[in-house]
């Protein structure tokens, strides 16, 4: 397969998984809270967002083996390529052992200074380690596979395999949290999902690659721009995780449930917006890694256009269609108030401002420009915690996101400079135009919901309302998107059209 049929492939495997993840996404937490209440639902949000940040051992390893195996990928060198795989397999290992320390002490520490009546020391103990079974599993078996199948393009794999985990998973949960099973055996039955996981992406890779030598001699200098990714990983475990954490250690577990609800659509949507990016830093990697300048350069404006696009749409619909989905999702909770429109627009804002800079921040990563840009992240990390302790203590939970949302944006107006002058040697100002060109869509797309006059009583109706807005929306993007930058939209749509006949005929 050529790179777009790979990126095809990838997008389409990805699209599935994720709707099947913002499904499970929107199913488990509803569940939780009623079976269980908010507090718990709190705690198992609050603690998997603790669980990520110690995942940051391992931080740097997958970032530079991706990038060390781009270029002995494109020449064939299996000598090389089993040499990186077992030095990214013996990283991930010792990583293992100190993530394993390091849940054993976020048991420890959470559980005592998070004990109540109605939550004991045992409960958030165990819980915490069940919890960090699934990146137990990651560490210890299929990190190094996970490696390669990036790097190889092969994204899909992994997509497949998400599919079935997560499906699994919400069953388990759903009939166990039915049943109004205790929450710790509910998790105990969840880490089954962990070892059908590993086995399936075990044996796909020694089926497809075998001629990997795992007693290889470890290139230990593949991993010598780790330290350099790390920061990359710091900056997005930060940004991602920051207000979850804020709002635990500043304000409660009830807040943090009250913000999972609308995280969860974010996290849902990223997800989707994800797809569309599968993949692709290891293309554009190989791109530059081959030297193609002026290929590298249409193809990055290409997938701006596209990217923007899917943006517009996809934000638009998001301000319009928050608030009537968690007024319907919340329906019957009474534990604690979830209709919170000011935390709705900020967060969105927010998701907006996130992934707004994608096609920069994802150069970065295929050119490995990690070093070039520590400086930069560390900045933006210190703005999002800064900002959101000062915010948080003055306006709660939306102040946290404020603070994000200023973070977002420092680093947008950033990697809006760095990324033309260094990598693609692009137009800065044709970025910037299709950047102010997502706000005017998104405004354009919102206008009718601040003049209409319309209430929405059950998912039936919300569905109705999407649709009609989804038309509306790609209407109004097709248009605006025609005008003003009419020959890499045609650029694309032929593009698109060549890989669907591609498929026909297949």
């Amino acid at each position: 397969m050529n790179r777009t049929q790979k990126f095809a492939l990838n997008s389409v495997t990805s699209m599935i998984s994720q709707i099947v993840v913002m499904v499970a996404g929107m199913i488990t937490p509803r569940l939780m809270i009623s079976a269980y209440g908010s507090e718990i639902n709190g705690l198992v949000s609050s603690l998997n967002q603790f669980i990520s940040y110690i995942t940051l051992v391992e931080a740097g390893i997958g970032g530079a083996a991706i990038y060390s195996l781009y270029k002995p990928l494109a020449d064939e060198d299996r000598g090389k390529i089993s040499s990186i795989v077992v030095a990214a397999r013996n990283s991930y290992r010792q990583a293992g052992y100190l993530f394993s320390c390091g849940i054993l002490a976020l048991a420890v520490i959470y559980g005592l200074l998070s004990a109540s009546e109605t939550l004991s020391f045992s409960t958030i103990f165990v819980l915490t380690l069940l919890l960090g079974v699934n990146g137990c599993t990651d560490f210890f078996f299929v990190s190094g596979d996970r490696v390669l199948l990036n790097a190889d393009q092969r994204n899909y794999v992994i997509s497949i395999v998400g599919i079935v985990n997560t499906v699994l998973r919400t069953l388990i949960i759903c009939l166990l949290a039915i049943g109004r099973v205790d929450v710790v055996l509910l998790y105990a039955c969840v880490t089954v999902t962990a070892v059908i996981k590993v086995a399936l992406i075990s044996l796909y890779s020694q089926k497809n690659y075998p001629y990997i030598d795992k007693t290889a001699v470890p290139d230990k200098s593949s991993m010598n721009k780790r330290w350099d990714v790390i920061y990359q990983q710091i900056l997005g475990m930060i940004q991602a995780g920051a207000p979850t954490v804020l709002a635990t250690v500043l304000l409660n577990l009830v807040t943090v449930s009250v913000y999972s609800v609308y995280n969860m659509v974010i996290t849902g949507i990223n997800g989707v917006l994800g797809v569309f990016i599968s993949g692709l830093p290891a293309g554009f990697g190989d791109l530059i890694a081959r030297g193609e300048k002026e290929n590298l350069k249409k193809t990055v404006g290409e997938f701006e256009v596209a990217y923007y696009y899917i943006l517009s749409v996809t934000y638009g619909l998001t301000f319009v269609l928050m608030m009537p989905f968690v007024s319907i999702y919340t329906a019957g909770l009474t534990d604690a108030n979830y209709i919170y429109p000011a935390l709705g627009f900020v967060i969105v804002l927010n998701g907006l401002l996130y992934n707004i800079k994608t096609p920069q921040s994802m150069l970065i990563i295929s050119a490995g420009m990690y070093k070039e840009t520590r400086w930069r992240v560390t900045a933006q990390g210190l703005i999002i915690i800064v900002a959101g302790v000062a915010l948080g203590l003055k306006w709660g939970i939306v102040g946290i996101i404020l603070g994000s949302c200023l973070s977002n944006f420092c680093r947008t107006v950033d990697l809006l400079f760095f990324t033309p002058k260094y990598i693609t040697q692009a137009s800065v100002w044709k970025t910037v135009l299709r950047m102010l060109a997502v706000f005017v869509n998104i405004a354009l797309i919102a206008l009718p919901s601040f003049i209409l006059d319309y209430s929405v009583e059950s998912f039936g109706e919300w569905v109705v309302l999407a649709v009609v807005y989804g038309v509306y929306s790609i209407i109004i993007v097709t248009a605006t998107t025609f005008a003003f930058d009419k020959n890499s939209f045609l650029s694309v749509a032929r593009r698109v059209l060549s890989i669907v006949a591609r498929r026909k005929k297949s």
